[in-house]
């Protein structure tokens, strides 16, 4: 396969490197693709050195079977045309073209049918957050449906990108040598503290992260399942944490619960009468940074609801809720 990544010098484009290359992806000739800034740096790829092209309006796609495009809305929207105009299948991991009904929103483990539906050679790849919630939610909707889900996020800093990570570890370096901390890729100070506002308020008082996972859970999962989501941004360095609720049409019991888990694709159970990968019986980010699962813990039945259920649950951002997912996606398209 002729493979481009658009956004290569960022912490997905990063991360899509390792990804290809960790999961041996049939890769015959990779092109990378960056800004100004980030053109005429190299990287290594199979013992390879391949130099970052300019992206503009004279790049050439032609021959180029799949594009990961990572590198935020307006570029995708900008160059969308000019990358799939030969045929390229474009694999966009931001928020551009989400809810466009011609445009299939894909997780490979709820809903792969969707990725052969693309007539704009064009599939997005979910939120970060909605991708691991719609993983660990489609175990319980194989059981009964899902009314409503209520989650609280714990969101680390890789989910603002590499400098945003950078700047949370200098602000608790500086903090604790009695520094004002600086303050640039947060609205405020991260480094022990916890901001409840990811992205911008929209009309209902919701910012535009909650609102994300309320839609883009209805759309991939085909389903009327209402979402209500609280995103906080929390001093962590990788890796999301959400609290999760959920009300079924029909009772579910723990035991039913965790075996679906414990069975469901791309998820990893978590439970102090199961053995668990990490010294932990529950899920944690700072044990699960750079694995490639959701990981759930804590499964209970909710006190107050006889049809509800709560879970915890992490996974790493910029695998699973980013690079990873855009890959198998791809990986699901060559299979088939």
């Amino acid at each position: 396969m002729n493979i481009a990544i658009v956004g290569a010098s960022g912490a997905v484009g990063q991360e899509l490197l390792k990804v290809l290359e960790q999961r041996n992806f049939s890769v015959s000739n990779l092109r990378l693709f960056g800004s100004r800034r980030s053109a005429g740096c190299s990287y290594t790829f199979k013992g390879k050195r391949i130099t970052v092209e300019l992206l503009s309006d004279e790049a050439d796609f032609s021959g180029v079977d799949i594009a990961f495009v990572s590198a935020g809305a307006s570029v995708s929207r900008q160059y969308a045309e000019l990358i799939t105009r030969h045929g390229t299948l474009m694999i966009d991991n931001s928020k551009a073209f989400r809810m466009d009904d011609d445009v299939p929103l894909v997780v490979p483990e709820v809903n792969p049918q969707d990725a052969f539906n693309a007539p704009r050679r064009i599939i997005a790849n979910p939120n970060c957050t909605t991708i691991q919630m719609v993983v660990a939610l489609q175990a319980i909707e194989n059981i009964s449906h899902i009314r409503r889900v209520h989650v609280a996020t714990y969101q680390a800093a890789s989910g603002a990108g590499a400098q945003a990570m950078k700047e949370l570890k200098t602000q608790y370096r500086q903090v604790l040598n009695g520094e004002q901390p600086t303050v640039d890729k947060f609205a405020y100070q991260l480094a022990f503290n916890l901001i409840p506002q990811i992205d911008v308020f929209t009309d209902n008082d919701y910012t535009l992260e909650e609102m994300k996972m309320h839609n883009e859970t209805r759309k991939i999962m085909h389903s009327d399942i209402s979402v209500s989501a609280t995103c906080v941004r929390v001093p962590s360095l990788r890796a999301h944490s959400e609290a999760v609720w959920v009300e079924t049409e029909q009772p579910i019991t723990t035991l039913q619960a965790k075996e679906a888990f414990r069975n469901a694709k791309g998820c990893i159970l978590m439970d102090r009468d199961t053995t668990s990968i990490a010294p932990t019986p529950y899920p944690m980010p700072l044990f699960l940074s750079g694995k490639d699962e959701v990981f759930i813990g804590r499964v209970r039945q909710d006190i107050t609801n006889p049809c509800g259920l709560s879970f915890w649950c992490v996974s790493d951002q910029i695998r699973k809720g980013a690079a990873l997912n855009a890959v198998q996606i791809a990986e699901l398209i060559i299979k088939n």
